[in-house]
């Protein structure tokens, strides 16, 4: 009995901080990505985004569009229930996105961890998500 109450705690606390992975990661995602769609590329390169310049404006726009709809990925479908097995996928397809933002700011000689930690948080989610699903 004292092994299955271990069991329910684990699962518990593993759920607990998944979700708080996913609202943390989709928060950030959702500013980022709204960011690149309400921001011109000029003001975007003055705000110090350099690594726009390396990009047309409407590559930016789709960058931006995949971290939103990667962010609604990750919360809609838990919270709705409908299609859970898309949240590790958002959580993968931003991970994709971030270790491409990494490869990105390495070759500029840019700050990388940033994104490095959003897209390894988003693997760790992706990895919960698909052992422990919703």
């Amino acid at each position: 009995m004292r092994v299955q109450v271990t069991v329910e705690r684990w699962e518990r606390t593993v759920s607990v901080v998944a979700w708080i992975l996913q609202i943390v990661l989709a928060l950030a995602f959702l500013g980022a990505g709204g960011m690149k769609l309400a921001r011109p590329k000029p003001a975007l390169v003055a705000a110090g985004m350099g690594y726009a310049e390396d990009f047309s404006s409407s590559a930016i726009k789709t960058i931006g569009l995949l971290e939103v709809l990667g962010a609604i990925g990750l919360v809609l479908p838990a919270v709705t229930g409908i299609a859970t097995w898309l949240v590790p996928v958002a959580a993968i397809g931003l991970a994709l996105t971030m270790a491409g933002a990494v490869v990105v700011h390495v070759r500029r000689k840019e700050a990388y961890l940033p994104p490095l930690v959003l897209g390894v948080l988003a693997l760790v989610l992706a990895v919960l998500r698909l052992a422990y699903p919703l």
